[in-house]
């Protein structure tokens, strides 16, 4: 019989419990945590790690730990499955993830020879360039606006595309505007942009936007019209519009994307080329193109690095610069 005297139990360590500010402060610190990453990433994340599970699952492997040889071999199979080498990245990334989450070695796992020398082959076979969305260059915004129809819903319409050319705006920054982000003056409208993909910590900065030389293509005459025409005083500024011209929720990034890609059909564009990412690259190529200053360029896109803008100038260069201009 176990022995459960008093002696026997004196022999055991007593914990105390943790005092309550300490559990707050520990549930305080795993939800911080879990906001290390926006919720984008995280999403991608849980859908690339899930793909892999089930993957492994079907095979008969674990998944978690998982052999290198094992996410090597599903590495070269989503590749065969025409998987490119920036989607791959991403794969590797939330697997590798996911091990440091559960406390294993993830770094080992992504350094192995396996996984190594997998993903090397895999970019030497199918190359690292990434399709590009077009830039809705200025003659393209100017095209794309000429067909907008009359109404509420053309209204909006005017304001995303103009308001995303002119600020360089991201999908994610359109959609998250306030009507409280805006400051309007007689120069244009300074918009706040409270939290981006670059500034996940939220410094924020603030993009100056101007009058446009057109009327019908300013994007702060664009701003104030659908604002007052949709009787917006508060919260999101681009909003879904019904059929019946009610105004609805935010719009998503999907959203801004596909009235992007429409207009660009309706003005006789090829839509599968652009994307909502057309607007930022549209408005770096035309500035590139028109001979602004890098510093002037970087500090509307909010980018900290030349790398991107380089990219921009480089194309524009290709034709403001050609050799074989003027010569047949």
């Amino acid at each position: 019989m176990t022995n459960r005297g008093p002696a026997a139990l004196a022999l055991r360590p007593v914990v105390a419990p943790a005092p309550l500010a300490l559990v707050e402060a520990t549930a305080s610190a795993h939800k911080y945590a879990s906001n290390a990453r926006s919720e984008n990433t995280r999403r991608a994340y849980r859908g690339a790690w899930g793909d892999f599970a089930a993957w492994a699952d079907a095979q008969g492997l674990a998944s978690c730990p998982a052999l290198p040889g094992a996410l090597a071999a599903y590495l070269a199979h989503r590749a065969d499955e025409g998987a490119k080498p920036a989607s791959l990245a991403l794969y590797l990334s939330a697997v590798v993830e996911a091990h440091r989450a559960a406390g294993h070695d993830a770094a080992a796992l992504r350094g192995s020879v396996e996984v190594r020398t997998v993903m090397r082959g895999i970019r030497r076979t199918l190359g690292t360039a990434q399709r590009q969305a077009a830039p809705a260059t200025s003659d393209v915004i100017r095209a794309m606006v000429a067909t907008l129809p009359a109404g509420l819903l053309g209204a909006r319409d005017r304001a995303l595309l103009t308001l995303g050319f002119s600020g360089a705006f991201r999908r994610s920054e359109l959609v998250a505007l306030c009507v409280e982000d805006l400051a309007f003056s007689a120069r244009g409208v300074e918009v706040s942009i409270r939290r981006s993909k670059t500034d996940q910590e939220g410094a924020g900065r603030t993009v100056a936007v101007p009058f446009g030389l057109a009327p019908e293509t300013c994007p702060v005459r664009a701003l104030r019209a659908w604002l007052d025409a949709a009787g917006i005083q508060g919260g999101n500024v681009l909003r879904s519009v019904d059929r019946w011209g009610r105004v609805g929720a935010a719009l998503s990034d999907r959203a801004v994307a596909l009235v992007v890609k429409a207009h660009a059909a309706a003005a006789g564009l090829d839509a599968a080329a652009f994307s909502g990412h057309s607007l930022r690259a549209g408005l770096a190529t035309s500035a590139a193109l028109a001979g602004r200053s890098d510093r002037s360029i970087m500090a509307t896109t909010g980018h900290r690095s030349r790398t991107m803008i380089d990219r921009y100038v480089r194309a524009a260069d290709a034709w403001r610069d050609n050799a074989a201009t003027g010569l047949l």
